[in-house]
């Protein structure tokens, strides 16, 4: 019982801070899973943090939706791309041993946390990407506030195919690469940015999680995932809700200094 409650509580906090900041919250959990059960084979941590994952951007999707953040036109675009990714890295993490799925994990969280940290204001590339003919949009949000922007649509999907691919094979939901993408590359305002990075999650988790289901290697945590999901559907709510009162630059701060110190600690782990 007392393992359960303490699966539900971490699962409050990964759901609070990943639906904040739009990463669903699979970088912060698959490092701890790592550290609490070092014998655990990648496909079955990867599953678990996948499910959950799902359960948290499906719940953050809800709160951003009632908010009319979600840039719907773009995300669905972004989301089919993401899908032959999400299952061919689904489909990749059977084979990868341990050591090279930390490895992997720990340079990917340090590269992006340097990313941000070096550059983190909106736009900051996006003079090298948004190039040729743009996409335009413009979405108003509950509060009557008015996002426009634009950008090329082709990078977009680029980039969302290797999020799918990347997030899928690691488990950590693809927020933490999408939404700096997002943000830096294509120039969205970042609580659009993070909104619309939800809504791509919860499709993209929910392949990458049926392929493991049938693989086998879900049903072998699935206990471990649903005690997790609980408290993680309950803390996305609350996250959606505190993004009105945190600033944007202040976001991504936060992501940068979490990925470094996550990235760090798996680099040294034997």
């Amino acid at each position: 019982m007392q393992h359960g409650i303490f699966l539900i509580g971490l699962g409050f906090l990964i759901g609070t801070f990943g639906t904040l900041i739009g990463a669903g919250g699979g970088f912060i959990l698959v490092p701890i899973l790592l550290f609490m059960f070092p014998d655990m084979p990648a496909d079955v941590l990867t599953s678990i943090s996948l499910a959950v994952v799902f359960l948290n951007a499906t719940s953050g999707s809800f709160a951003y939706a009632r908010m009319k953040r979600i840039d719907y036109k773009s995300a669905i675009y972004f989301a089919v791309a993401t899908l032959p990714g999400s299952v061919l890295g689904a489909l990749l993490t059977s084979v990868i041993s341990r050591h090279v799925f930390n490895m992997i994990l720990g340079a990917l969280l340090i590269v992006i946390s340097v990313f941000l940290f070096v550059k983190p204001a909106q736009g900051a590339y996006a003079h090298f990407f948004n190039r040729g003919k743009l996409a335009q949009r413009s979405i108003t949000d509950s509060n009557g506030h008015v996002h426009t922007f634009q950008f090329n649509l082709w990078v977009g999907i680029v980039i969302s195919f290797l999020v799918g691919f990347l997030s899928s094979l690691l488990g950590i939901g693809g927020g933490i690469i999408h939404v700096p993408a997002l943000v830096s590359l294509l120039d969205f305002p970042i609580h659009i940015a993070t909104a619309t990075s939800h809504f791509i999650l919860a499709i993209m988790a929910l392949s990458g999680t049926i392929v493991h289901m049938i693989q086998g290697s879900f049903w072998e945590g699935w206990q471990m995932a649903v005690y997790i999901g609980i408290g993680v559907v309950a803390g996305a709510q609350l996250g959606a809700g505190l993004s009105h009162k945190v600033k944007p630059k202040r976001i991504i701060m936060f992501l940068a200094a979490a990925l470094l110190l996550v990235g760090i600690r798996l680099l040294f782990t034997h």
